[in-house]
């Protein structure tokens, strides 16, 4: 198990290029199964997610070809659905919550798919009911066996339909697209998600010839097509890993430039961060975040204490707020943080509280920080990283701490930070690989 040892207290200084995103690079990949032609994905990162992912399609029977550096050429023309029934599959599927994905491209193009139970964080109750409640509406046939733990749906041919989902889960949104783009006839999906990936998932497809329109709503209308082509896709700029920079910026008083971070796709994220105190300029479409000796959180109107919760987009993301709650540790005055879409999430700020930060936690759910204003530093701790973004948050603590503090269990971070230690080195960190 690799850990980091993080020597903290150094400001940083310079600029960074976000990764590619990570939750659209999960889908986009999926979406390749749809056709037989070749299709071109760049800004892919160089994450264990996301490789674990073309390893997967790969075994199934699509030819991977690496074209340069985050920029692949991918061509399912044959799939090799035998495959789909052995114990290799069942466990590169079940190590990747995103395989869920390769269910709706299967079902539509060859009538039949199998996935085990995705595994991913341990970040509370994720739900699998959606996906297949909208692709049975669709013509598909669910079964569950308990003994091997796999889902699989099949069916002889897909019916367009009307699909109100019960929650905007943005996975399921994603599986029952892919699905329906080959249904005959008109679904129309409400209470669709609408995440910028989602938005280019959909943008792909009809460049691939789909006819998916309401992009960007939560009512998604597709006319189903017999079959689709290939196409070139580049994907977004990570907002999570934007997020992440700018309360990584702020909590080490640093002054950073965020270059190329498709600012409009950024949605509320960049105004939940000003609420903080948090000041930066769009210079083109770089964010520049300048050296803050103070940041203080704003009060409602009534002056009661900011709450920032998460939300469906266009609300705020959930990813962000483990980062939120980090940054506003050194903020002047109070925060509650509310996490409504998972139960677990928050847990990991016990190691926060033992570096000094002035964290109630109410309950599973909400957390309020009592800011530190810079007026006493946190200190280096041993501790280790439960998920994804909960081990970036602890990271950033560290960075900003006095002293040495040690994360176990970083593969939890490289799953989505691609080469962070590097990165950050780069700016004046002092983060060692070691193990």
């Amino acid at each position: 198990m690799a850990t980091f040892e993080i020597y903290g207290g150094n400001e940083l200084k310079g600029e960074l290029v976000p990764q590619g995103a990570k939750n659209e690079a999960l889908q986009i990949l999926c979406g390749v199964l749809l056709t037989d032609q070749k299709v071109t994905i760049s800004n892919l990162p160089d994450i264990i997610d996301v490789n674990k992912l073309i390893n997967l399609l790969q075994s199934m029977g699509v030819k991977v070809e690496k074209v340069e550096k985050g920029t692949y050429v991918f061509n399912a023309k044959k799939i090799d659905l035998d495959y789909l029934e052995t114990e290799d599959f069942a466990t590169k599927a079940s190590s990747l919550r995103g395989s869920i994905m390769i269910v709706g491209p299967l079902l539509a193009r060859f009538g039949k798919g199998l996935i085990p139970k995705p595994g991913g964080d341990k970040i509370g109750r994720r739900r699998l009911d959606t996906h297949f409640d909208g692709m049975a509406k669709l013509g598909g046939e669910f079964k569950y066996n308990k003994k091997t733990a796999f889902f699989s749906i099949e069916a002889k041919k897909l019916k367009g339909t009307y699909i109100h989902l019960d929650e905007a889960s943005v996975t399921g949104t994603a599986n029952i697209v892919m699905a329906a783009v080959l249904a005959k006839g008109e679904t129309v999906i409400y209470n669709a998600a609408c995440e910028p990936y989602l938005q280019q998932l959909c943008k792909m497809m009809n460049k691939m010839g789909a006819k998916v329109t309401g992009i960007g709503s939560n009512r998604l209308t597709i006319n189903g097509v017999k079959e689709l082509g290939g196409c070139f896709h580049r994907v977004l700029p990570d907002m999570i890993e934007i997020g992440s920079f700018i309360g990584m910026a702020a909590i080490t008083n640093s002054e950073i430039t965020i270059k190329d971070v498709a600012f409009k796709e950024l949605g509320i994220i960049p105004n939940v961060f000003k609420k903080l105190g948090i000041k930066m300029e769009l210079r083109g479409d770089d964010l520049f975040i300048p050296k803050q000796d103070s940041y203080e959180v704003e009060s409602f109107i009534d002056g009661s204490i900011m709450t920032i919760s998460d939300a469906p987009w266009p609300g705020f993301t959930p990813d962000l707020l483990s980062i939120i709650l980090v940054t506003a540790i050194q903020a002047k005055g109070e925060l509650l943080i509310h996490q409504k879409m998972f139960e677990s999430r928050l847990f990991f700020v016990d190691k926060l509280i033992d570096m000094g930060a002035k964290i109630i936690l109410c309950d599973p759910h909400r957390a309020a920080i009592i800011g530190l204003n810079r007026e006493s530093p946190l200190k280096g701790i041993q501790m280790t990283s439960p998920d994804i973004r909960a081990g970036v948050s602890l990271l950033i603590a560290a960075l900003s701490a006095e002293g040495k503090s040690i994360i176990h269990n970083i593969e939890q971070i490289d799953r989505g930070y691609q080469d962070i230690d590097i990165r950050l080195n780069n700016l004046g960190a002092d983060i060692r690989r070691v193990g």
